[in-house]
């Protein structure tokens, strides 16, 4: 960590510590102990799943390889991180830390997971993470208390400068893989070599990435979480597209970023062109004060328009394109969510600490997040459109099959959609779009 990250980390913990004590104080609990969580083994295998961290975890302390660590925290003392660091010649360890982040907290060897039992506070826990049922034992512990969880979950939708410029460098990792993704499609490559162009160019293995890549080439743009990586190549007359989302992860914080290619300058890049357009129109919605849902009822305004403006769409408004819902068969998802030490953050619906929820939208019920934006927030502006073979069937058998040019809808299903994101951070008087600046910087 350098010495302007360092800076940014200890006052990142300073605010931390303050929301803690809100939670603690609140709910009557006089310590937390946070686990980050344990291996877990294949059925019937002496091999273990992929570690992932408790995210409650990595908001204190950057370590996300290293399972069996705990971090303890009373009001008013220094926090402390049992660090597990156990003896085996079958697997290569965990050394002890040496970062500058160390200097924040007591740092505590421990050989055995249970030797943390020592370490518990006497009083009333609240204990964050995976429970087991041995933990019982182990003092006066009460498994993730929600009201703690909502308290704690609401706040980290304001991010400290720290967990920005975090999410920042995640998002210049991304470009790079982004950039190498695009060259490897120009190239001919498949999806498989595609998504180890990505992983080359991030210095990330498969378990680091922050979810699942999508690689889709050509109708497969139309599956929205498309995981599966074709080994096939296909040949060059035969590619038509190619969508890519895919992240990065630096201290534990995500980038979450999406584009979409043509293969030749025809009409599906001039959508693609205009959907870019209108994307950016988007973010520059973003501002303090405004309500989130506001920018993806904007977005299905946009779906319409380009329905009409491709020749998609006929004889009916833009607003009856909306109204009708036949803009939610090209654009099925939400336009965004909060991102941060996970892909799709907590508390998008929280209305406030206690866990109180804001209704979405009436005919949206797969928008992430519905409430009204304030500066440090850091989220995905991420509009789509798409010719989804069993979205577009339906449509085709109801009422409102008669607006559309069904031959000209025909001929744009082989490159099955487009979707286009960035990051973007709320500021005082606007927003700052990590992921356009991060390409601006890498190229």
């Amino acid at each position: 960590m350098d010495a302007q990250l360092h800076t940014l980390y200890t006052a990142h913990v300073t605010v931390v510590k303050l929301r803690y004590d809100l939670a603690l104080q609140t709910n009557n609990f006089d310590h937390a102990v946070v686990f980050g969580g344990a291996l877990h083994y294949q059925f019937a295998d002496d091999m273990p799943y992929p570690f992932k961290v408790n995210p409650q975890f990595k908001l204190w302390v950057p370590v996300t390889d290293n399972p069996n660590c705990f971090v303890i925290y009373t009001p008013g003392l220094k926090p402390k991180v049992l660090y597990w660091t156990p003896i085996d010649y079958w697997h290569k360890t965990a050394t002890m830390p040496t970062d500058s982040w160390i200097e924040k907290f007591e740092v505590i060897a421990i050989a055995n997971a249970d030797d943390a039992k020592q370490y518990m506070p006497k009083g009333r826990i609240a204990f964050l993470g995976e429970w087991d049922e041995r933990f019982a034992e182990w003092g006066d512990l009460t498994p993730n208390p929600e009201a703690v969880i909502h308290s704690l979950d609401f706040d980290r939708a304001k991010k400290t400068e720290y967990e920005i410029e975090c999410i920042r460098e995640a998002n210049k990792l991304g470009v790079r893989g982004h950039m190498a993704a695009a060259n490897a499609f120009k190239a001919g490559r498949s999806e498989y070599e595609i998504h180890f162009a990505y992983l080359m160019a991030t210095m990330h293995t498969d378990e680091e990435i922050p979810y699942g890549n999508i690689i889709a080439l050509n109708h497969n743009c139309s599956t929205l979480h498309y995981y599966y990586h074709d080994r096939a190549e296909i040949e060059e007359q035969l590619r038509y597209s190619f969508l890519i989302d895919a992240g990065a992860s630096f201290h534990g914080y995500a980038c979450d970023i999406t584009r979409t290619w043509s293969r030749e300058k025809n009409e599906f890049q001039e959508l693609i062109d205009a959907m870019n357009s209108r994307q950016l129109a988007l973010c520059d919605m973003v501002r303090p004060g405004v309500n989130y849902p506001d920018i993806h009822m904007a977005a299905h305004r946009n779906v319409a328009e380009l329905l009409l403006q491709f020749k998609f769409a006929r004889d009916i408004s833009a607003d009856a394109l909306v109204e009708t819902g036949i803009s939610n068969t090209f654009m099925p998802h939400g336009v965004g969510h909060l991102l941060g030490l996970q892909v799709h953050d907590p508390a998008g619906f929280s209305a406030d600490r206690s866990g109180k929820l804001i209704p979405k939208p009436a005919g949206h019920p797969w928008l992430r997040l519905t409430r009204i934006v304030d500066p440090g927030w850091v989220f995905t502006i991420e509009p789509g459109f798409y010719f989804i073979e069993s979205l577009l069937g339906d449509l085709k058998k109801g009422e409102n099959a008669k607006y559309l040019d069904w031959d000209r809808v025909d001929s744009f299903r082989k490159f099955g959609g487009i979707r286009i994101e960035d990051d973007v951070v709320v500021t005082e008087t606007g927003h700052e779009n990590l992921t356009r600046q991060a390409f601006a910087d890498v190229s």
